[in-house]
């Protein structure tokens, strides 16, 4: 396995395995995990990992076989009948007894499978460099026999290096003996708790030549039903004698059978990962999400856009681009009585800034505990939403991600209206036009009245003014004044008119930029972090998911 966890080379047959998809699928829930799920949970999955992967580089074409049994079991009997060799002591100590010894079938033995195992060279033996008159379906070709240290011994070495190698086997063929099969030490601490591995578990019941004949049939049908109990229904149960030889072929044939299929070193790797993958899918979970849907996007930004003062700053804008353009462009003498009126942004003491920081720190004046409050709230309840089946470490982590402690929402929600350029204070154009027409209008008008006040002074004196003419059937100065007079009211009627509209438009403008700017920020601070962690579930899921199969 490469430090990605894709497997390298398939060396359980053509093609890429059930195998070495499961364990790439544990690595990967494994990565994924990291970080959200207590470390002490994953340890055992990683050390599989890279266990599993080193026994897939190092070799397809062995089977490592180990025996496992109590003091006086007649282990070591039978480890030297399947041998056909005296390598294992027997009824003595070995010369180191804390260490396993090893025999391997075939050509090349298989000095690195066993040196990966950590069993010293001293401990190792080639098969092959003996004369071997086994018949075809007892050919033991390709097997990794180990004899390993007795689960009863007081030494505590002893216990250690048993545990260690038991994980490392394809097919655990554990040796029982008449008196002791029942035995809890071994049932409690080895074969109870492997119940998962049936497939890969072998009971021999040693020393059957002890039984009577006619008593044997049911003192094997004894430790079936003892096993049965135990999760095993499956497990076969063969009696032999090591010593005299009853059932070594039949036990040989087996162990050829297995090796033949390659499906031990398949099966005990299978079970170990799935046995690895429940366990984090036991506190991880594996169930599929919602995640974050558009309407619970929408919510949220709405609910920020609130807590931020947005609604009261657009509102606030409009007016304000409403009433200025109407003191520029109505008709000056009502202008003047308007000017009384309160500007709506007036109380807010801004007086000539009308930039971005300046309006919205007067609409929204402080970071309320109301406004994080809702502000925190909206968030958690996304939070919640999108972790919706997820299990407390991924909701924890979701939860964590959506809003970290030291990131203030408000604060990022502030600083990005404050740097949003609205364009408040910059007039229209058609407002200096407008403003012309108005001041013609006004001149029009005043330039009538006069001549007509003018006209009527004079009347009462023998003086003569010249005669203006007539526009339209009115003496000039009546319609110049009547003129001036209807233009100015039309026009202020209509600067009224397009004031509103363009104050709203203003408005409209700065509310797209404002939820822009919002939407950045929810972006970045919320919706990122919850899909980055999303992700990391959905990589996990489809890893455990391959992995338990």
């Amino acid at each position: 396995m490469t430090a990605t966890g894709e497997v390298t080379e398939e060396v359980f047959g053509d093609g890429p395995s059930d195998v070495s998809t499961r364990l790439e699928g544990l690595f990967a829930a494994v990565e994924a995990s990291r970080g959200r799920i207590d470390a002490e949970i994953l340890a055992p999955a990683e050390m599989l990992s890279g266990r599993a992967a080193g026994r897939l580089r190092l070799s397809g074409d062995h089977t490592i076989v180990a025996l496992a049994g109590a003091t006086g079991s007649g282990k070591s009997s039978l480890f030297n009948s399947l041998t056909d060799l005296e390598l294992a002591g027997v009824g003595v100590r070995r010369p180191t007894t804390s260490w396993a010894l090893a025999c391997a079938w075939g050509p090349d033995g298989a000095q690195g499978l066993l040196e990966w195992m950590g069993i010293p060279p001293r401990h190792q033996v080639s098969r092959m460099s003996m004369l071997d008159h086994s018949t075809e379906d007892t050919k033991l070709d390709g097997l990794v026999l180990l004899d390993l240290p007795d689960h009863d011994s007081t030494e505590v070495s002893h216990h250690v290096e048993m545990d260690r190698l038991v994980k490392y086997a394809d097919l655990l063929v554990w040796v029982l003996d008449p008196q002791k099969y029942a035995d809890a030490a071994i049932h409690d601490r080895y074969i109870r708790p492997m119940a998962s591995y049936s497939d890969v578990t072998l009971v021999v019941l040693n020393q059957i030549d002890r039984i009577p004949f006619e008593e044997r049939e049911r003192t094997l049908d004894d430790v079936k039903r003892i096993l049965t109990a135990e999760g095993l229904p499956d497990v076969s149960v063969i009696g032999v004698s090591a010593t005299r030889g009853d059932g070594v072929e039949n036990l040989k044939r087996e162990l050829a059978a297995r090796i033949r299929a390659k499906s031990s070193a398949k099966g005990r790797l299978t079970s170990d990962i799935v046995a690895a993958a429940a366990v984090i899918a036991q506190v991880g979970g594996s169930s599929a999400v919602p995640g974050i849907s558009p309407v619970d996007r929408q919510a949220l930004d709405e609910a920020l856009l609130d807590c931020a003062g947005v609604p009261q700053v657009v509102e606030a804008i409009a007016a304000s681009t409403s009433r200025r353009a109407v003191l520029r462009t109505g008709w000056p003498v009502i202008r003047w009585v308007r000017r009384q009126r309160k500007d709506p942004l007036g109380d807010l003491e801004l007086g000539s800034d009308l930039s971005m920081p300046s309006l919205a720190g007067a609409v929204v004046p402080e970071a309320s505990h109301m406004q994080r409050a809702n502000a925190e709230l909206a968030i958690r309840d996304l939070a919640e939403k999108a972790s919706v089946g997820l299990e407390r470490p991924w909701r924890d982590a979701i939860r964590d991600a959506s809003n970290p402690a030291d990131d203030d929402i408000i604060d990022a929600l502030d600083e990005a209206i404050d740097q949003t350029s609205l364009g408040v204070t910059r007039p229209a154009p058609w407002w200096g036009v407008v403003q012309v027409l108005q001041i013609v209008a006004l001149v029009a008008m005043l330039g009538g009245l006069a001549w007509l006040l003018v006209e009527g002074i004079v009347s009462l004196t023998p003086a003569d003014l010249p005669d203006l003419g007539e526009v339209g059937g009115l003496p000039t100065a009546v319609a110049l004044a009547v003129g001036g007079f209807v233009l100015g009211i039309v026009l202020d009627l209509g600067s009224r008119l397009v004031s509103g509209l363009g104050g709203r438009s203003k408005a409209n403008k700065a509310d797209r930029q404002l939820r822009a700017a919002i939407d950045d920020v929810t972006e970045r601070r919320v919706i990122a972090p919850v899909q980055a962690e999303l992700a990391s579930y959905a990589a996990y899921r489809t890893g455990i998911l391959a992995a338990l199969g």
